[in-house]
């Protein structure tokens, strides 16, 4: 009794959309074309992101490399279009950031007194040489997704 009662539920859940059920399946749809909608509208500012290559960057210091830095970083373009000029140019975009990069870690303002980098610091570096290579407003903001920090 319990399996024909199992099946007859099974076949109630499978076929039940025929039944009248299906004007609730159509509802999501509905709503997700209104969202769409607002968006085309205006109501919701689209985002677009280039996620660069990592950077791994050396700490020096007196006795040589003391510790290796990796960074991934994404760039925030200010429309889609400003988003593949900066796909474009991502490998002058790397080369300046490591550029400017390099050796600067080692120098005041990057490290705190533990050792540790001062996220605020990079980040400014970062929005500065953007600015620089693609000119200003183009990214509205510089973004770090991973900080790591090894020691050597």
């Amino acid at each position: 009794m319990k399996k024909i009662m199992g099946c007859a539920l099974a076949m109630c859940l499978m076929f039940g959309a025929g039944f009248g059920f299906m004007p609730m399946l159509s509802k999501p749809a509905e709503a997700s074309e209104t969202k769409e909608e607002s968006k085309a509208e205006g109501g919701v500012p689209e985002v677009s992101f280039v996620e660069m290559k990592p950077l791994v960057l050396p700490v020096m210091d007196a006795n040589g490399v003391s510790q290796i830095i990796s960074l991934v970083v994404s760039l925030e373009a200010a429309t889609p279009e400003i988003k593949a000029e900066i796909e474009k140019m991502s490998p002058r975009l790397l080369d300046a950031f490591i550029q400017d990069m390099y050796g600067a870690l080692s120098g005041r303002g990057a490290m705190d007194e533990a050792g540790m980098v001062q996220v605020g610091y990079i980040k400014a570096r970062l929005n500065r040489v953007s600015a620089e290579i693609l000119g200003k407003d183009k990214v509205k903001d510089v973004l770090l997704q991973a900080v790591q920090q090894r020691p050597v």
